[in-house]
């Protein structure tokens, strides 16, 4: 099997050649930059510049902790460092719009995260910013470089499972949202801002959907404004559908955390262990039963690297390989609008009760 799954695992490796490399400066120093960007950035030996936060202290801090050598005074002072070619915005969603106006003027390129904007029209006007100042910007939608998602997109692309049918995720949790504040307070919740990964991941695989429903509600007495609960189905013109059950509101504990894509000629199964245990996490799964490959019955794939920190290098590595060599990010700002377009599409559909077109 370790035959069968080599050139799986060669598409799913992360890797930054030397000549890729440019110096980084990061914005922003919260608790994502620490456990996720910075340990992904150190483990592929990127070169993190300097950091900025409107909390110098926990700058200071993060940087000791993480070895960045320099600790800006203001985003001015980032933005006129001439030695940094690549800005990573970490910030509040309504804080990010205005950095990256600001970071394009500079002459940087960007890694914005998700989503690259509150609205989708403001998204592309970032986008359009970017293009006309000859600068690349790609966004942090790193699910798709998760281990276990990349190894399933690469199964797909190899026939394996033969013609896609249907894909879902269903994720059963309990989330608690009060560490983000702004979070709580957001009218958008739960696909804004969570299940944007896994529509970002459908269609890393299947592509643009042609027509979308959803259905969303809120838990009697939850804190937060926006919905905790929705019910989103994906139709695509070549027959392939899609669907994403997801529940923030499990009070038992027997949480879950899968994902599936069948096809005509096999499927394949697993799990995101992150999300058993957030922040901590267990070892994700991976399964495929093919016809094709074979496999003579369910096989399980080894699946080594977690989506924390590990996929987070994948964004920034798609972003340095486009600076070097004008190959466009998988998440570049352009092909990101399709992702914000299925979100606002999804939002929509909440609103009227009805099926939506993209």
């Amino acid at each position: 099997m370790l035959d069968l799954f080599a050139p799986i695992a060669a598409e799913t490796r992360i890797s930054v050649p030397g000549r890729h490399r440019r110096p980084i400066a990061v914005v922003g120093a919260g608790a994502i930059v620490d456990v996720a960007h910075l340990p992904a950035y150190r483990s592929h030996d990127l070169p993190v510049r300097g950091i900025y936060d409107l909390d110098r202290d926990r700058a200071e801090d993060v940087a000791a902790r993480h070895g960045v050598p320099y600790v800006y005074a203001s985003l001015d002072d980032l933005l006129k460092d001439d030695e940094v070619e690549v800005v990573d915005i970490a910030v509040v969603p309504t804080a990010q719009p205005p950095i990256a106006r600001a970071a394009l003027e500079a002459g940087k390129h960007l890694l914005c995260q998700k989503p690259l904007a509150p609205t989708l029209a403001e998204a592309r006007e970032i986008a359009g910013l970017a293009e006309a100042r000859g600068r690349r910007l790609a966004v942090n939608q790193q699910l798709r470089w998760d281990e276990g998602i990349a190894a399933a997109r690469a199964m797909v692309r190899a026939g394996w499972i033969g013609t896609p049918t249907a894909m879902s995720f269903t994720v059963d949790v309990k989330t608690d949202w009060s560490g983000w504040p702004w979070l709580v307070r957001s009218e958008r919740l739960e696909i804004m801002y969570h299940s944007i990964h896994y529509l970002d991941a459908v269609r890393s695989i299947l592509g643009d959907p042609s027509r979308v429903f959803c259905a969303a509600s809120r838990t009697p007495g939850q804190a937060e404004a926006g919905e905790s609960r929705t019910m989103s189905t994906l139709l695509f013109d070549g027959g392939a559908r899609a669907v994403l059950h997801v529940n923030h509101e499990n009070r038992t504990g027997d949480f879950r955390a899968e994902f599936r894509i069948d096809g005509d000629k096999g499927a394949i199964r697993g799990t995101l262990g992150l999300l058993y245990d957030y922040p901590h996490g267990r070892p994700d799964t991976l399964e495929v039963s093919s016809s094709v490959a074979p496999t003579d019955g369910w096989v399980a794939y080894p699946v080594t690297e977690r989506w924390i920190p590990g996929a987070f290098a994948g964004p920034m590595a798609g972003l340095l390989r486009w600076i070097a060599e004008d190959e466009p990010s998988p998440t570049a700002a352009r092909d990101n609008l399709g992702t914000l377009a299925l979100v606002e599409a999804l939002y929509e559909s909440i609103d009227s009760g009805e099926a939506r077109p993209l």
